[in-house]
């Protein structure tokens, strides 16, 4: 009984917020990363399983199958999430369902009007490596552009003065619209192989020729 509640959690759960984020017009990287945290149940299960027993609601076997359940959960799903991105790998031509053909929550971020100037330099990546090297060329007076999955990072690349996109290594429609023509040089920090081989595979393909 454990075992099959423990797999509902950890599989149905994730389905569960994948549809629903879908439907809200997220792509289906963000709804799965999502639906990797709610995994698991809490140790307030065990709690209220607790106080249900000792009020006469329940009986113990229901707080044996509980502490079962949280204790399998918690575990597999931190390992879930800590290899959330290869599992993501695995498993992405099977989430297609769970994606909109037109992904209107994130496109929002996207809709971002670049100046006609050219851009010597584009970071993929706006974690702290990235922050840094974007900051450094910014100070040199280097024209350069950053780009991150995360809309809080690329907000606040912007309100510091210096311009960000909000975008995915793996999107190609995205990458073909960036400044790639007039770049002459790429700094990728983006922390999976797995992004950086499906960047370069993509950027393989366009006009780009500098370094």
């Amino acid at each position: 009984t454990a075992l099959i509640l423990a797999l509902f959690v950890l599989i149905g759960n994730p389905l569960i917020v994948m549809a629903i984020m879908g439907t809200m017009g997220y792509r289906r990287k963000t709804g799965f990363l999502a639906g990797l945290t709610v995994a698991q149940i809490s140790e307030f299960s065990i709690i209220f399983i607790a106080m249900g027993l000792s009020l006469g609601h329940v009986r113990q076997d229901a707080l044996s199958i509980t502490t079962m359940v949280g204790l399998i959960t918690i575990a597999l799903s931190t390992y879930m999430i800590l290899y959330s991105q290869p599992l993501y790998k695995r498993l992405e031509r099977f989430l297609k369902p769970f994606e909109r053909k037109e992904p209107f929550a994130e496109k929002r971020f996207e809709a971002q009007e670049l100046d006609d100037a050219p851009y010597e330099v584009i970071v993929f990546g706006l974690g702290r490596t990235g922050r840094l090297v974007l900051d450094h060329y910014h100070a040199l007076g280097i024209r350069a552009i950053g780009v991150d999955y995360d809309p809080e990072a690329v907000a606040a690349m912007q309100a510091s003065g210096i311009p960000a996109l909000f975008g995915t290594a793996e999107d190609q429609e995205f990458i073909r619209g960036l400044p790639l023509a007039t770049a002459k040089l790429l700094v990728i920090t983006l922390p999976h192989m797995d992004d950086v081989q499906d960047l370069m595979r993509i950027v393989d393909a366009t006009d780009f020729d500098g370094r």
